[in-house]
């Protein structure tokens, strides 16, 4: 079903449309339409979306309805919009272009490329004696086969106390262990996602998520995220619209926006869901990173009375991605199902690294607490390096996780990355987080490496967009195939 954008939701998202100089000097209809193909370049409009009528949008915006009816035939002409006698009109791209990159990249041992594709730390200094204590308790596990489909029961029991710990009681039986998050989602999206399901996301979102989802060929729509976060009315509004049959959602640090969902929109969202009969995959990834000592809003799935919500989480982001452990947290059912699901991928995951897993968690206290000082540090430095040497880019702060996400003074995030790459380093552009090849105007900038690094890397960010508005030249490179 096409979600459809009420007057007072376009009017909302367009706010100072015509507050530019640049648009000022306009014609309203001409900057009308640039203002929702901005919107629509930025990924803040979804493509396949039903504007409102035009008496609607006019009344919203107190303009004359030939305003609107001239914006609308621009956009028609331009290819942003196309429109049916009786039916309405839809968001566009020219050409039906849509663009869908895997979002992948492959590591490589080059000591002299920075690379702020990957937002992932190094391992921690307890990594060498977790892995020691869990070696001396392998021989425990040597007499059996060594299948455990949902995980071993220490494992199991200490990742439901970090639930408990956070006011979400949790049992074992209702934890699956798993060889990462994205793991863990695939194994979901595999249980209750049908080949050709709709599913809703959020735009910008995890490339590798809409990886899973291609794979499923799930009918994906999107939910624009702004600088201030998610648009209540309208993502609640997408899931009664749409119905989608699950929703896959970052609430905590999102990535690559780094915003953090209000508490009231939570309880909302598992509301409506369970209206729409729509199921919730909440990403944890970042839970575990604020860096600015405030209290965290309660967990989705604590709002949630009818077992509409699957947290999966993981220890690459706050321990070290060479450490594949992921979990789900459901219903003791659905991890049954998802357990019989899991037969026919990996059977299950290698024993020594959950044991791994198991001492880490039991140092969890200590290893986060660095890890926060660290990135809050690392994105102090980043944030006050591009102020320094990209002034005109703005970048909202983000009160945790490991990423900034910025906005360009220009549509040219793939260009800018092409030719960055000569320069030696690597970076991840804006469409990478999209479906459909729009957010041109942004960059994801992770501050995951040491600091040098990053002031190195921003100089030299700043050196290629310079480059670019001087040459114009558009260098050739390798497709990257791993975005983490």
């Amino acid at each position: 079903m096409t979600v459809t954008v009420r007057g007072t939701q376009l009017a909302r998202l367009l706010g100072r449309w015509h507050a530019l100089p640049a648009r000022r000097r306009l014609p309203d209809y001409v900057a009308l339409a640039s203002a929702i193909r901005g919107l629509l370049a930025d990924g803040r409009l979804p493509l396949g979306v039903r504007l409102p009528a035009e008496r609607d949008l006019a009344d919203a915006l107190s303009v004359s309805r030939t305003t609107v009816s001239a914006a609308y035939r621009e956009l028609r002409e331009s290819g942003h919009l196309t429109s049916r006698r009786g039916a309405g009109s839809w968001t566009t791209l020219p050409n039906g272009h849509r663009v869908a990159g895997s979002g992948l990249w492959m590591a490589e041992d080059d000591l002299d490329l920075i690379d702020l594709s990957c937002a992932a730390l190094g391992a921690p200094q307890e990594m060498m004696s977790a892995a020691t204590a869990a070696l001396a308790d392998l021989p425990r596990y040597l007499g059996g086969a060594g299948y455990h489909p949902t995980g071993i029961g220490e494992l199991r029991a200490a990742v439901a106390d970090q639930y408990t710990a956070r006011g979400l009681p949790t049992s074992p039986e209702q934890i699956m262990i798993t060889n990462g998050v994205l793991h863990a989602l695939d194994l979901v999206l595999r249980l209750l996602v049908p080949v050709g399901a709709p599913v809703l996301v959020e735009s910008p979102t995890y490339p590798n998520a809409l990886a899973a989802l291609a794979g499923r060929r799930a009918r994906v729509s999107t939910h624009g995220l702004d600088e201030t976060g998610w648009d209540a009315d309208l993502l609640l509004g997408s899931l009664r619209q749409t119905r989608p049959r699950l929703a896959y959602l970052i609430p905590e640090f999102q990535n690559p926006t780094g915003h953090l969902m209000p508490a009231p929109l939570r309880e909302q969202l598992v509301a409506t869901a369970q209206r729409a009969g729509t199921d919730l995959v909440i990403d944890e990834s970042f839970v575990d990173l604020p860096l600015d000592g405030q209290p965290m809003p309660p967990a989705v799935a604590s709002f949630d009375r009818h077992g509409r919500v699957l947290t999966i989480g993981g220890m690459s982001k706050p321990f070290w991605g060479g450490l594949r452990i992921g979990w789900v947290r459901a219903s003791a059912p659905t991890v049954q199902r998802l357990a019989a699901a899991r037969v026919g991928v990996d059977t299950a995951g290698p024993v020594l690294d959950q044991l791994v897993g198991v001492h880490l968690l039991a140092m969890a206290d200590k290893v986060i607490a660095d890890r926060r000082k660290q990135l809050a540090n690392a994105r102090d430095a980043l944030l006050a390096a591009a102020a320094e040497h990209l002034p005109a880019w703005r970048i909202t702060r983000p009160s945790g996780g490991v990423t900034l996400w910025a906005e360009l003074d220009g549509p040219v995030s793939s260009a800018l990355a092409r030719a960055v790459e000569s320069m030696g380093v690597r970076v991840a552009p804006g469409p990478r987080f999209g479906v459909d090849g729009t957010l041109e105007r942004f960059l994801r900038l992770p501050f995951t490496q040491p600091i040098p690094e990053l002031i190195d890397g921003v100089r030299r960010i700043a050196a290629a967009r310079y480059d670019l508005d001087r040459t114009g030249s558009r260098p050739q490179w390798s497709e990257p195939e791993l975005i983490a």
